[in-house]
């Protein structure tokens, strides 16, 4: 038997990527009168390193913002991203628990996370996922997810997509913006950011704390179920500091460490709704960098150094009353260094092209991990371990530009060396063919992608005959998109209304699976496969200054070799998010979520599994109120989870119950 980390879903590892610097995103800005204005024009360089307008880019690409977070009352990361079209977020109940990404229904551990475009997937988990659980948006600007397979400019881990955090940057005069609240049932959460600039230094400091009594995530259909608590506590800080000795030319300092503990239910045979099973996170992530402008600004050259650190314990005491007779002390240590050199050359117009841009630049990355598992079940011992590391070194090229001011295309290749299956070469390709007459852009893409194998995959070890297999060959994957944005002139004025469609498909092979082996051990093989493939639609509609609503709808089908569904990839999910503003100083967010069934392992009422599965459909409703007293103080009030539902996104765990937070934000000029 094998055992990972508490709810871990997926399957391989994670290694290198690159991007060169945050990107540009969108807000629904606020006008002085208080009306929602129209969108500004977004741009980004997390889906190419330049900087340019994502009606441009092949990519289907997304971004949700501080603004958009704040409306929401949005307080951690897996709450940001439940409501992005294509996303299904399998949290393990309550914040801190184990919470999984799906995008576009490729693996878990196929979303490459970046924090200010260093990758930040810890290298001591099992498979290389990253874990959005307790995660807080406190700190962050903007979120981008880039969709589809971008190894061609990110290296391993992005066959599915990107998502990238930005940090919050101090502008302006200084000031501190807080935020305070306390709700029902049990708990509060606040931040401070303190940020401007101040002749050549910017700067931004933020803490925040957030603490829950908790609900019981045991299923309530579950016999099992004991409606005991789970408490959560996470603590955050960071500081985003920059100077500029001379113009174009930027040196850079983040520091951001978090820590959260929290308790959950142990998944055993049957389910155990134990009070004694904790776990403890903490991350510190450094990053330095200098990045300057030269050649009358036609060159941008960027230099980061970065370290990572994550520590995971997870410590579960005997409960006599445990039908498992369950106990652990374990532990996990991912290390992870990285040093990106990136390069972007603007060239002059020649003819009938325009915006032209190269790109170049090298990426290394050393990774270790520790991981020391220890439990028992009556008595009877299970131990798993590794104590090994890798390291990554990639060189990446790529061109874009336009041609008769009609057609944009993009191009990346990149070349990863790693140290334990020699080298990849991945590429991307895409073109956009701008429609002036309709409003409408034709986009499509292709990419290779790949995914190096965990630490644990090659040179792991456990008591009961499992050995790491050290000559696994990534995973590898071939992707194309093809889709459309327009913007028809509605309701009586330009940009009133953007409908976006895309179809797309992803092949996936030489998957890494547990395997028996002969003698009764087991290892890790290349032996499975991934087809996978649907529809996106997005539609924004703003038909008044005071209204606005945001619609989507994904159709995903994942299937592997034998045809046999993938676990947790909804077939059909979709949201509405509507803002009213009745009066000027008063906003109504709303948001409803719909996740249609999926395969997943399942209990029964009794709280024993059952085997594999269709699981039950859920909708989530939420609602955010706040009205703004003055331009420096605002009151508002969110209500999570209005129905009460009781939707398990892990089969016999369920979200967290009917919620409510009542505080105050602002801003205080210093």
């Amino acid at each position: 038997m094998r055992r990972s980390i508490p709810f871990l879903a997926g399957g391989a590892s994670v290694a290198p990527l690159l991007i060169s610097l945050p990107s540009f995103a969108q807000a629904v800005p606020q006008s002085t009168s208080g009306t929602v204005s129209q969108p500004i024009p977004i741009q980004t360089i997390t889906a190419s390193y330049v900087r340019t307008p994502i009606t441009d880019t092949p990519a289907n690409v997304s971004v949700v913002t501080s603004q958009q977070m704040q409306d929401a009352g949005t307080v951690t990361l897996a709450q940001a991203l439940r409501n992005v079209a294509g996303i299904h977020v399998a949290q393990s109940g309550n914040p801190g628990g184990q919470a999984s990404v799906f995008l576009d229904g490729s693996n878990s551990e196929d979303v490459q996370v970046l924090r200010d475009g260093i990758p930040i997937n810890d290298p001591a988990t099992p498979n290389g996922a990253f874990n959005f659980g307790g995660q807080s948006v406190a700190d962050v600007s903007r979120i981008v997810v880039v969709r589809g397979p971008m190894s061609g400019l990110y290296g391993s881990g992005a066959i599915g997509g990107v998502i990238n955090m930005i940090s919050r940057q101090g502008h302006g005069a200084p000031h501190l913006d807080y935020e305070a609240a306390a709700g029902f049932p049990g708990q509060a959460q606040g931040h401070l950011v303190f940020s401007g600039k101040t002749g050549r230094f910017d700067y931004a400091i933020t803490g925040a704390l957030d603490e829950q009594a908790g609900f019981d995530s045991v299923a309530r259909r579950l016999s099992v179920y004991r409606g005991i608590r789970e408490p959560f506590r996470y603590k955050l800080g960071a500081i985003n500091l920059g100077y500029t000795p001379v113009a174009g030319t930027r040196i850079s300092l983040i520091v951001r460490a978090h820590q959260s503990g929290y308790t959950y239910p142990e998944l055993g045979y049957p389910i155990f709704d134990s009070p004694y099973q904790n776990g403890y996170d903490s991350q510190t992530f450094l990053r330095f960098g200098v990045t300057s402008h030269l050649l009358e600004r036609r060159l941008k050259t960027s230099l980061f150094v970065a370290h990572i650190q994550d520590d995971r314990r997870y410590l579960t005491l005997l409960d006599p009353a445990d039908p498992n007779g369950f106990a652990e002390n374990s532990g996990y240590r991912g290390d992870r260094t990285v040093v990106q050199w990136n390069n972007v050359l603007h060239l002059p117009d020649a003819g009938p092209l325009d915006r032209l841009a190269v790109v170049g630049g090298v990426e290394h990355i050393h990774d270790h991990a520790i991981e020391n598992l220890n439990d028992s079940y009556f008595g009877a011992p299970y131990s798993a371990s590794v104590d090994a590391g890798q390291n990554t070194t990639a060189i990446h090229v790529g061109l874009q530009g336009r041609i008769a001011r009609r057609l944009s295309f993009m191009a990346a290749v990149r070349d990863d060396s790693v140290t334990s299956f020699a080298s990849v070469v991945t590429g991307r390709g895409g073109i956009v063919f701008d429609l002036p007459a309709l409003d409408t852009r034709l986009k499509a893409s292709y990419g290779t992608g790949f995914l190096a194998p965990s630490l644990f995959d090659l040179y792991g070890i456990d008591s009961y005959g499992y050995q790491g297999n050290p000559n696994l060959q990534p995973e590898r994957s071939r992707a194309w998109q093809v889709g459309f944005e327009t913007s028809p002139p509605v309701f009586g004025r330009a940009g009133a209304a953007t409908l976006k469609l895309f179809y797309f498909h992803n092949d996936i092979d030489n998957l890494i699976q547990f395997v028996e082996t002969p003698g009764g051990g087991s290892t890790e093989a290349n032996v499975a496969v991934a087809h996978i493939h649907g529809i996106e639609a997005e539609l924004d509609v703003a038909p008044r200054p005071w209204l606005s609503a945001r619609l989507d709808y994904s159709y995903t089908i994942a299937r592997d070799g034998s045809f046999a569904p993938l676990l947790r990839r909804p077939q059909n999910s979709g949201g509405a998010n509507l803002q009213v503003r009745p009066v000027p100083r008063l906003l109504i967010d709303t948001t409803i979520r719909y996740i249609g069934p999926f395969s997943d392992y399942l209990y029964g009422n009794n709280g024993y599994p059952t085997g594999i599965g269709l699981a039950s459909p859920g909708t989530i409703a939420d609602l955010s109120v706040s009205y703004r007293l003055s331009s420096r103080l605002t009151l508002f009030a969110t209500g999570r989870n209005l129905t009460n539902s009781r939707f398990e996104p892990v089969n016999g765990l369920q979200i967290p119950g009917q919620n409510f937070l009542f505080g105050i934000r602002g801003r205080i000029g210093l």
